[in-house]
């Protein structure tokens, strides 16, 4: 790879009207990450000197998004086509003299791989003037053609309104990415015409305005999939699913159902965890070795330790903790508490902002009662502790290590350790009284 200054514009001026929604195309998530971001994410791992996103219509959330990364934005106040929209980013790129990778800001799974191919293509012995990334769709429908040798070498490109019938039989197509020198891409950029179809001043005609001629790499059609709609989007997000799966098998995750299981952007994973069917990971999920999610399990924000046990059917939210051997099980919420080594909550229980000690069991239907209405309490129960089924846990309070809680006790008050809290009235028995009531009730009905 050449070891020249590298700069990425991202083209996302586009309305997106297609997808009928408020937020903005670039922003709609893929792996629980914008679909901007994750294409910013890829190339970063490129180094590149400046980063440059073309913004249109809805720029503000653009440049919300965008706050944190680094990335410069300009502004493409008309929608031109797709070589005015890179012309506007020449002011954030004086004095930049390097390679410049073209991207778009809605076709997200591009790979940082397939990125290093276009550039090393650019700096081959032939020394080509552009690089496009081509690829072949089943079904080329719209796409512009690119017409080149068997060696890659591009002998004309054409927009699809402006092809001809042979043209149009041709099967290689232009995906929009490209690479370039900075030192020839704006004077290129500025000889163009917008005398076609369209009248749209369009980024593949700088190929056949440069004095040397350009080369194609090609790459999957998946991989240079495009989003313009709510189907788009979840065919794309299909395809990060089905690559990603992959990837958990290959490095030792057991999938038992791999096609309902979903994974974020940014989940990990150990060696031998198994993952049951319908589990959804949210973002910010990681996993150690030799857990196992069961069944219907939803979790986002959580860490969970070696050989632990979730599930089935529990929801862990941002803050869970689950330390070694914890284990979380049916119909169990736990959220911003830690479950140390060997605790246990096994079914019908709300955990949040809690403590629970090595060893300690909670029983079912157990409730921390965290929120009076306007603050959050926090709940600690010690080592070993044994919290009967049916308890409420007025926070702020603490269960002492050893201690034990009743069934259907409501404790408000802190109970030491080792000690027995039993907080319900006294059970009476009336005899005859169930058959007397009956009677009575009865006789009332048939009135």
């Amino acid at each position: 790879m050449s070891s020249r200054p590298l700069a990425v514009i991202v083209l996302a001026a586009g309305k997106g009207t297609r997808m009928q929604s408020d937020l903005h195309k670039v922003l709609h998530p893929l792996g629980g990450r914008p679909m901007l971001l994750h294409l910013l994410h890829s190339a970063a791992a490129l180094e590149p000197q400046r980063t440059v996103v073309v913004t249109g219509a809805g720029r503000e959330q653009v440049d919300a998004a965008l706050a944190a990364s680094g990335a410069t934005t300009v502004l493409q106040a008309e929608q031109l086509g797709t070589g005015h929209a890179v012309r506007q980013a020449e002011a954030a790129l004086a004095g930049f003299v390097g390679d410049v990778l073209i991207l778009y800001g809605d076709v997200p799974l591009v790979t940082a791989a397939t990125m290093r191919r276009m550039l090393d293509r650019l700096h081959a012995d032939d020394g080509p003037a552009t690089v496009v990334l081509g690829f072949r769709p089943t079904d080329p429908a719209a796409y512009g053609r690119v017409i080149a040798t068997p060696e890659g070498r591009i002998e004309r490109m054409v927009e699809y309104k402006d092809a001809s019938p042979e043209e149009r039989a041709v099967t290689l197509c232009n995906s929009g990415l490209m690479a370039a020198r900075s030192e020839e891409l704006f004077t290129l950029l500025g000889q163009i015409g917008n005398a076609n179809a369209a009248g749209e001043y369009y980024l593949p005609d700088i190929v056949m305005l440069a004095e040397r001629p350009s080369a194609v790499i090609e790459t999957d059609a998946h991989e240079v999939a495009g989003v313009n709609s709510r189907a788009e989007l979840a065919l794309v997000e299909g395809a990060w699913q089905l690559g990603r799966r992959a990837d958990a098998m290959a490095a030792g995750v057991t999938l038992t159902a791999p096609d309902t299981v979903w994974f974020a952007h940014d989940t990990v994973l150990g060696r031998d965890v198994t993952i049951e069917p319908n589990v959804v990971f949210g973002p910010g999920v990681r996993v150690a070795d030799g857990a196992i999610i069961r069944a219907f399990s939803h979790l986002e924000g959580a860490t969970i330790g070696e050989r632990c046990e979730v599930g089935p059917y529990a929801r862990l939210r941002p803050g869970a903790v689950l330390e070694r051997k914890a284990k979380v099980g049916n119909f169990v919420e736990v959220k911003q508490s830690t479950l140390s080594e060997g605790a246990k909550a096994s079914h019908l229980t709300y955990l949040g902002d809690a403590e629970i000690g090595a060893g300690a069991n909670i029983g079912a239907g157990t409730i921390t009662c965290n929120y009076d209405g306007f603050f959050k309490h926090r709940t600690s129960i010690g080592a070993g502790a044994f919290i009967g089924s049916n308890s409420a846990l007025v926070a702020p309070v603490t269960i002492g290590a050893g201690a034990i809680v009743a069934a259907g006790s409501v404790i408000t008050a802190n109970v030491e350790p080792d000690a027995l809290a039993l907080v319900r009235p006294q059970q009476t028995s009336k005899q005859g009284w169930a058959a007397r009531f009956r009677a009575t009730m009865t006789a009332r009905k048939s009135k």
